[in-house]
């Protein structure tokens, strides 16, 4: 389904009162939507899922969903073809066109926060740098949505915790100004740093897969 029709789809059942049970979801750009390469991932989460991790990409930001499916491609052959991991490696991306993209999805661990926090954790990362600007509303908004869509679903425990990347790893991910966003937001809890790594990333650390 396009993204069109799904957004389509989506406003006629909240019209009819027939989405109820997924009033909180609202369309996601697909793989095959932004043309993602094929994945190599091949470990699965344990759901559902207790712990959220909200990181910035630090590169480009994007404001169409032409130019935010560009910068998913990006991000992803970076990661892929430059770092040689199996796929992009945050589980979902969002974009200030105010859409959300698929990344690994909820079902495959991701490569976004280091060996501890990978496997029991869903990592999304808004596309941008926001230590010095804050992300518009709407990108705010499809996160929210994203999550409260996970939990509608089962995918995250109800009581899901959210976490930013500096959390539970020193970088600056996923910058000031976010971060302090995330910190109002009714899921956050906070968490002791993991032990410092080699130097401080913006980029999720080398040793991800």
């Amino acid at each position: 389904m396009s993204r069109r029709c799904a957004l389509l789809v989506w406003a006629l059942l909240a019209l009819l009162g027939l989405g109820a049970a997924q009033k909180d979801c609202g369309p996601i750009v697909s793989r095959q939507e932004w043309k993602a390469l094929a994945s190599r991932c091949s470990q699965r989460l344990r759901q559902p899922v207790r712990y959220v991790v909200v990181s910035h990409t630090a590169g480009n930001v994007c404001g169409t969903p032409a130019s935010c499916q560009q910068q998913a491609r990006n991000v992803q052959y970076y990661h892929a073809q430059q770092l040689g991991w199996c796929d992009v490696g945050y589980n979902f991306l969002i974009g200030e066109d105010g859409l959300v993209y698929e990344g690994r999805g909820w079902n495959t661990v991701g490569a976004h926060s280091g060996a501890t926090w990978n496997p029991i954790s869903i990592g999304i990362s808004f596309m941008g740098n926001y230590m010095d600007r804050v992300p518009p509303a709407r990108a705010l908004s499809a996160a929210q949505s994203l999550l409260a869509c996970g939990a509608a679903q089962g995918y995250l425990t109800p009581n899901y915790e959210v976490k930013g990347h500096r959390d539970v790893q020193q970088t600056l991910s996923p910058g000031n100004q976010l971060y302090k966003i995330i910190q109002q937001w009714p899921h956050y809890r906070s968490h002791t740093p993991a032990p410092p790594p080699r130097r401080i990333q913006q980029w999720v650390g080398l040793e991800e897969q």
